[in-house]
């Protein structure tokens, strides 16, 4: 994995183009922070690669949801609690509706 800057992304494409070509990851720096992650895919690849990083991305919330459950303790409800939670805010919501001119 190489870094390039995004002047150099701008000013030297060609040569982040050599190098994605030689199949490098890049990760774009902006002020010095990494800001963008660019990848080399085949053509008939680009589905399955973004499938993938998407999935990545969706498995990395799940477990910072999980983790903020079970700091709020959520992870201990029960099913009935769950569900009840689940009525009331359903119930909050109607009424909410009902309100409306």
């Amino acid at each position: 994995m190489d870094f390039v800057t995004v002047r150099e992304f701008r000013t030297q494409p060609g040569k982040v183009w050599k190098k994605l070509e030689a199949g490098k990851d890049l990760v774009v720096t902006r002020n010095g922070k990494p800001f963008a992650l660019i990848t080399f895919t085949e053509p008939d690849r680009v589905e399955e690669n973004l499938r993938a990083i998407r999935h990545a991305r969706f498995q990395e919330a799940l477990a910072a949801q999980h983790g903020r459950a079970r700091q709020l303790g959520l992870d201990q409800m029960t099913m009935a609690e769950i569900d009840a939670e689940i009525a009331a805010t359903r119930r909050a919501t109607r009424a909410k509706r009902a309100r409306r001119p």
